[in-house]
């Protein structure tokens, strides 16, 4: 990566004792610490350091800190903190939420539906269960990214167990209908998860106006700490616990709790809920720029996700006659940090499965590029930005003979 350009806005970051310049656009894949979390987290990193199991006075500090943001997160969806549970993040929350769902309800029944664009964590979950005997039906969406109501309500089953649906998709951005899903699953009975990952403390979320049951959620996607996160259970809701061990939060998720992280996380969802309608609407108008500056400079270029109903920060889209991966590397040459997709699986060459599942084909699908913003984005990181992309995909379509072929026609 070059380094900074004055005129242009942007971080300087050090590796090796060199200075970098660095335009971050990946923030569906991980957000910057914010300073107030961090504040928040270092009494319990050096003095406050016990071991809230223990019974000793000292743990009372680190216990009161715990229940502190555990109705911090509660507050943020409309829930008790009786109903949060803290987690190592979002795959184990999912993991957590499918198997102890499927395996504590076998008795009425081994049937659970899931949508085709979901999280590795929820996708590679079913497969498990799948292994396990349980029966998974995978629902189609529409070429925006969207589950319909009504396949849902199509799909469930006397033994129909659980509906997992995520509440916005990581790549295209597009926020489902969670209500009108959540009612069905209310009216039949059946049990509902969402993977809000991506939509905490960015979009609003209430688990009773929703009708969700169960609720993932990972602290690293809103300013807040690596390796934390929560699973909401509404009261009544059986599942048995996924990890043996001790007795930490009411015998539900065993180990040692994650003190600095989690006091983090409330920090974080505490201030994410303060700001979130400013944050929404500062965020989707640099966003539109963005769409708008793109379309208009690239032809053939094609936006993945509901153009309005999409989160804030999400940007995604299809570039013929590339290959997105060599638009990555080159965009890190210039000091821009992108992604082709999930970062889960940033090592895969298989084209992903959430734009195989819109309709794409394959060689339009490896032509994807994810830029995704947050607060700290700017318009004037975006003008950076529209100056490299242009010039890279024109650049890689020189190199393709379909290109050569269609370019003046």
């Amino acid at each position: 990566m070059p380094v900074t350009p004055e005129s242009t806005h942007g971080m300087n970051d050090k590796i090796d004792g060199r200075e970098f310049f660095v335009i971050y656009m990946d923030n569906a894949a991980t957000t910057r610490l914010s300073g107030r979390a961090l504040e928040a987290m270092m009494p319990y990193l050096t003095e406050q350091y016990a071991n809230p199991a223990g019974t000793y006075s000292f743990t009372h500090a680190s216990n009161a800190a715990m229940e502190k943001a555990r109705k911090q997160v509660a507050d943020v969806i409309g829930a008790t903190s009786a109903e949060i549970f803290f987690t190592s993040g979002g795959t184990e929350s999912d993991n957590w939420a499918l198997k102890g769902t499927m395996r504590a309800n076998e008795k009425k029944g081994r049937h659970l539906i899931i949508s085709a664009i979901e999280h590795h964590a929820i996708l590679h979950s079913a497969k498990a269960l799948e292994r396990e005997g349980f029966e998974v039906t995978v629902l189609p969406v529409d070429a925006d990214g969207v589950v319909a109501p009504e396949a849902v309500e199509a799909a469930i089953r006397p033994d129909t167990v659980l509906v997992s649906i995520m509440a916005a998709n990581n790549e295209i951005g597009t926020i489902e209908p969670l209500e009108a899903i959540g009612a069905v699953c209310k009216r039949h009975g059946v049990i509902f998860h969402t993977d809000a990952v991506q939509a905490f403390g960015h979009i609003p979320l209430n688990v009773e106006q929703m009708h969700i049951d169960l609720l993932s959620v990972s602290a690293h996607k809103f300013h807040g700490p690596k390796g934390v996160g929560f699973l909401y259970i509404r009261k009544g809701v059986k599942l048995v616990p996924f990890m043996d061990g001790g007795a930490q939060e009411k015998n539900r998720r065993a180990g040692t709790s994650n003190v600095p992280g989690i006091v983090g996380m409330g920090e974080a969802a505490q201030l994410a809920a303060e700001n979130m309608e400013t944050a929404m609407a500062k965020v989707a108008a640099v966003r539109d720029h963005l769409i708008a500056r793109i379309e208009a400079e690239i032809p053939y270029a094609k936006l993945n996700g509901h153009r309005t109903n999409r989160l804030p920060g999400n940007v995604n889209f299809c570039f013929r006659f590339i290959e997105g991966e060599s638009m990555l590397m080159l965009l890190d040459a210039q000091g821009v940090c992108a992604s082709s997709g999930s970062a889960c699986t940033s090592g895969s060459l298989d084209p992903s499965h959430v734009l195989m599942a819109i309709g794409l084909p394959h060689e339009v699908a490896h032509g994807s590029l994810r830029l995704s913003l947050s607060e700290l984005t700017t318009e004037e990181d975006i003008d950076y930005i529209i100056a490299q992309v242009p010039p890279i995909v024109e650049g890689l379509r020189a190199m393709s003979p379909v290109w050569e072929k269609i370019k003046d026609k």
